[in-house]
């Protein structure tokens, strides 16, 4: 099988780490500056005081990776409407791309909503041009519960946490998970604890609920997340938000499992960990706002729900990002 992975940060070194490990030879498509460093050293992983490394095939040309049989993206939202037009060489007459992303997706409303998925989410999706490119009918979605840095080009240090919900959008409600199955398949062979949903949509809710006030919340203070949920105020805030996008998801089928005070008790037991948006702005690079955040005040108007709580959540984050470049 022929597998290119889009990106080799944090989370597309993880998945291609464990891939080598198994025997599997991805190719990884990357930016200029990490050619050098994988030639060098090869794609290194840090996991339970251990350090591996495996020689990859890396380009940063598309054209010269050619059509793939399946084609896993890990990149930042940011970057997508750009990388997303710029991938087409790898994607043939039966390519499936793993959408292995934070954040609500392009193709979040097919399989869920047919009117709704007739639009495309700006915020996500301007202009229907990432649609266009990735078709959701070839895309199936990866929710990722992992915790993973890359302090240098092509080294991942893991923290914890090796789980992938994996379903097919457009086969909703199926229990035999339509073009899901075999992802799932190839990702456990790999060593990852890969799950069939047949509800992946309520999958992406679910950790967005967290990731929506978790990350800004961090992101604007510095603060690591213990230390935000020890904190009363901030923690009753963010869980007023986290009702509020529970709200929203009602109208599209998606009811919320557990209570934010639930949600907060797994987040504690993560201890002083920092959240994929501070790392982001420790590290200057773009945050992933609209994802997050904007595509759930563009839902929410969709349906006509009222989401203050969210909304202030996005004007602080946004002003402290722009003032540092970062939006």
């Amino acid at each position: 099988m022929k597998i290119a992975v889009v990106g080799l940060g944090a989370m597309g070194g993880y998945i291609a780490a464990r891939m080598l490990q198994s025997g599997l030879q991805p190719r990884a498509l990357v930016t200029h500056r990490h050619l050098a460093p994988l030639a060098e050293h090869g794609l290194r992983l840090e996991s339970n005081g251990h350090t591996e490394a495996w020689p990859i095939e890396a380009s940063d040309n598309p054209l010269a990776m050619g059509h793939q049989d399946l084609v896993v993206l890990a990149i930042k939202a940011t970057a997508l409407p750009t990388v997303a037009r710029s991938i087409a060489p790898l994607i043939g007459p039966q390519t499936l791309i793993v959408a292995a992303m934070n954040g609500v997706p392009w193709w979040f409303f097919h399989g869920i909503d047919a009117r709704q998925a007739a639009r495309p989410l700006e915020s996500v999706d301007p202009g229907g041009q990432i649609t266009a490119a990735l078709p959701p009918d070839r895309t199936i979605g990866c929710v990722l519960h992992v915790a993973a840095s890359m302090p240098e080009p092509g080294l991942v240090r893991h923290a914890f946490g090796n789980r992938f919900v994996i379903g097919d959008p457009v086969a909703r409600g199926d229990a035999k998970g339509g073009r899901a199955p075999a992802i799932v398949e190839l990702f456990d062979r790999a060593g990852m604890d890969a799950v069939l949903t047949p509800d992946v949509q309520a999958e992406v809710w679910y950790k967005l609920w967290g990731n929506m006030t978790m990350n800004p919340i961090t992101a604007i203070t510095g603060a690591t997340m213990d230390l935000v949920l020890r904190d009363d105020d901030a923690r009753a805030f963010m869980a007023r938000a986290m009702l509020e996008a529970g709200e929203v998801s009602k109208h599209f089928g998606v009811v919320l499992p557990t209570t934010p005070e639930q949600r907060f008790e797994v987040a504690a037991r993560l201890g002083a960990f920092q959240t994929s948006m501070l790392q982001d702005v420790l590290a200057s690079r773009p945050i992933e706002l609209d994802g997050l955040v904007g595509a759930v005040i563009e839902i929410a108007e969709r349906y006509g729900v009222a989401v203050p709580e969210i909304r202030t959540l996005m004007g602080l984050t946004r002003l402290f990002a722009r003032g540092r470049g970062l939006y």
